[in-house]
């Protein structure tokens, strides 16, 4: 059945206005004109929500691209951000940021649209529009109106946005809702277009409506990167080097100040004195250092990378995998997890990924060692049905958590590896991990955000199929590996997020197309997406599909914008990269840039880059 559709005016009496819907059919959408005329005689303040009402909605799952999906918060997960949970209502669950319904911003989201697919194998729906209009930042949200006669579930949009139940800036105390209205006069005159898609039951129809609202509104979003390729790869190894490279004991700090006399003693308190063996800094962006010194010939550079990998595989931890994290004032240690002494599979599986590469790179037969023993130990944990842990113990290498799909890090090394058996294991983990995937629910990837569906997850289960699909050639892993782009892609923006003048995004005009959110939890631009540029091109050639391709080089394109130029430039130092571009109020103010550069966005630009001038030449 097609959702009734209807239009209310939020704040003001709704009869004094006039609202009229005009409907046009499509291929699969329906576009709808909305007027609104204001009849009244005195101005007045308000704003107008377009609603479509799903009618038995038994089991309703909800996506908000690179915002929310499904439930979209594990009942248990340690970190709070806002949760779908049916009969949430009063103010208590609403503190707990659980609720039956929700509505946001748009610019919290990769694309402006929420879709709905109402349970017991119906088709489903979405509602999309502008992310903003002249009267504003457009809103997104939707309700489960279970106590309604009869019941059903909405969809709506609202000009301008509303935030409801509360406000989620990023930390676990709710902000109050946020509240915008436009400003009317007697008798003015609002147009406004909402488009209702038709999907089917497949929760992955979205990703069609998606490539449709990219075509749409990319066109409005030219890129604009500062430097051409070679160039940003020289300006990230060059920051790799000078400021996040530690020769005592050869180490890439994780973090490190823009402001280096914040403290009188050139910044080093305000430096993260850390690095992980994967993931935020260690052995994958030592590759990208050791890729770009082979390419281009810099010694220095290819010595720091050597040390940083040797420091990194120089002690194991007693269950013989590789450590977690380590400090400079206790040495190594576990990972970021509420699980006493757990080492997390997404860190190692990724560090041990990049070792295995490095190792080919420079023919160290001791680094190629170190990583089969390390997929050799990982690939006895395995359960009978393919699930590698999520969480191990550093002494006794017990699994303290099968939960999530991080697991799936380690697959792509153990593809990688070029062993039968080992192969095997990369199978059977393939298939048990591929449930996640046809939920459209891959989660819990980062370290620092338990269990939340994040962007991450879909990086890692593109690496993790197309290394399968590289080592078997069987067609299941690669549309497994197509479908975890597409997810990946939900993160992906589509569009340029309008930030107020005097902001330091609007002042160097950043455009926010081809950025992904870090995270339903982590609402900020990132771009650790780069890390799959390699994939995402195997994926193009192997499928046809060029998208996949123009998608890797888009995400490039953005990110070589704010790659510090000369001393000075945005307040950062020369090769310095932050992690976080505020395109929403999350953490920070919208227009914000995080003053802190990160060892992992510099080396996952320095990534890309080494794969795109090595695409380049293939």
């Amino acid at each position: 059945m097609t959702p009734a559709l209807r239009a209310d005016v939020l704040d003001a009496d709704a009869t004094d206005f006039d609202i009229s819907l005009v409907a046009t059919p499509a291929a699969e959408e329906t576009v709808i004109a909305v007027r609104v005329v204001y009849r009244g005689e005195q101005e007045t303040d308000a704003a107008i929500r377009v609603t479509a009402e799903i009618a038995d909605a038994t089991d309703p799952w909800w996506m908000i691209p690179g915002l929310f999906y499904g439930e979209n918060r594990p009942a248990a997960n340690d970190r709070l951000y806002p949760r779908f949970e049916p009969g949430a209502r009063d103010a208590a669950a609403h503190a707990q940021f659980r609720s039956d319904q929700w509505h946001f911003r748009s610019d919290r989201a990769a694309a402006p649209v929420v879709f709905c697919w109402p349970g017991g194998g119906q088709r489903g729906w979405a509602l999309s529009a502008a992310p903003d209009t002249f009267v504003g930042l457009t809103g997104f949200g939707f309700a489960l109106r279970d106590q309604a006669d009869p019941p059903h579930a909405e969809l709506s949009v609202t000009f301008p946005a509303r935030e409801y139940p509360v406000t989620y800036y990023g930390d676990a105390s709710p902000r109050d809702p946020l509240v915008t209205s436009h400003h009317f006069k007697p008798g003015a005159t609002v147009e406004l277009i909402v488009t209702l898609h038709e999907l089917s039951s497949d929760r992955h129809d979205y990703a069609r409506v998606l490539r449709t609202l990219h075509a749409r509104l990319s066109a409005r979003a030219p890129l604009r990167p500062w430097m051409d390729v070679t160039a940003a790869a020289a300006l990230a190894a060059e920051g790799l080097l000078r400021w996040h490279y530690d020769p005592d004991p050869g180490v890439l700090l994780e973090t490190v100040g823009f402001d280096r006399e914040i403290t009188g003693h050139d910044g080093q308190p305000v430096d993260r004195q850390a690095m992980h063996v994967g993931w935020v800094s260690g052995i994958p962006w030592a590759y990208a250092m050791l890729r770009h010194a082979v390419r281009t010939g810099d010694a220095p550079l290819r010595e720091a990378a050597t040390r940083v990998i040797d420091f990194c595989t120089a002690e194991r931890s007693p269950s013989g995998t590789l450590w977690g994290v380590w400090y400079r004032s206790s040495g190594w240690t576990q990972s970021w997890t509420r699980h006493h002494r757990g080492l997390h599979s997404r860190t190692l599986g990724e560090a041990t990924q990049f070792l295995a590469r490095a190792a080919t790179l420079v023919g160290r037969d001791d680094w190629a060692a170190t990583a089969r023993e390390g997929l050799e130990i990982v690939a006895a944990r395995q359960r009978p049905d393919g699930n590698l842990g999520s969480i191990h113990h550093a002494e006794t290498g017990e699994v303290l958590s099968w939960d999530g799909s991080s697991g799936l890090a380690w697959v792509a090394a153990l593809a990688d590896a070029g062993d039968a058996d080992l192969l095997e294991v990369a199978e059977r983990a393939g298939a048990y991990y591929a449930r996640f995937v046809y939920d459209e629910y891959l989660h819990g990837a980062p370290e620092d955000v338990d269990l939340a569906v994040t962007s991450e997850d879909g990086y890692v289960a593109l690496m993790a199929y197309v290394a399968l699909y590289r080592a078997t050639g069987a067609a299941r892993w690669l549309d497994l590996a197509r479908r975890s782009a597409e997810f990946a892609l939900t993160f992906r923006y589509v569009y340029d997020v309008r930030f107020a003048a005097g902001t330091m995004l609007s002042a160097y005009d950043f455009g926010t197309r081809g950025a992904d959110q870090a995270s339903a939890s982590n609402q900020h631009l990132h771009a650790y997406g780069l890390v799959c540029t390699r994939e995402l091109i195997e994926l193009a050639d192997a499928t046809g599909d060029a998208h996949y391709r123009a998608r890797a080089e888009e995400t490039l394109a953005c990110f070589r914008q704010f790659v510090a130029r000369f001393d000075g430039d945005f307040n950062a130092y020369r090769g310095m990269v932050t992690e976080r571009y505020y395109q929403t109020e999350c953490f920070q103010p919208k227009g914000m840039l995080l003053t802190l550069s990160h060892a992992w966005s510099a080396g996952v630009l320095l990534l890309a880059c080494e794969d795109a001038i090595a695409a380049a030449a293939a």
